[in-house]
């Protein structure tokens, strides 16, 4: 059971800097700092949203509207920090 959450827990860390990743490269697009004509910006961006988005789509449904800042990766941030949390709870016990 210790591995398979070993594995868990390093895939939500893979996952936190996809997430970190896209929303870097999002602002760097918005700021004109790469060109999104670019074949390989675009294609990196297509690949990171395709990623990120199944899981940022329903939290921005439930989140309201804060304009152009878009909070939903910092909510799902949190999420995974609070999932790691609980998963090593069962991992090792009384650590905290």
């Amino acid at each position: 059971m210790k591995a398979l959450i070993d594995v868990i827990i390093i895939a939500l860390d893979i996952f936190w800097w996809v997430i970190i990743a896209s929303a870097i490269l999002s602002w760097l697009i918005v700021f004109n700092v790469v060109n999104y004509s670019n074949q390989i910006v675009a294609q990196i961006d297509q690949t990171l949203r395709a990623i990120t988005e199944p899981v940022l789509a329903p939290i921005r449904r439930r989140m309201p509207n804060t304009g152009a800042v878009d909070l939903s990766p910092i909510v799902l941030l949190l999420g995974i920090i609070f999932i790691k949390l609980v998963l090593s709870y069962y991992v090792r016990p009384y650590v905290f």
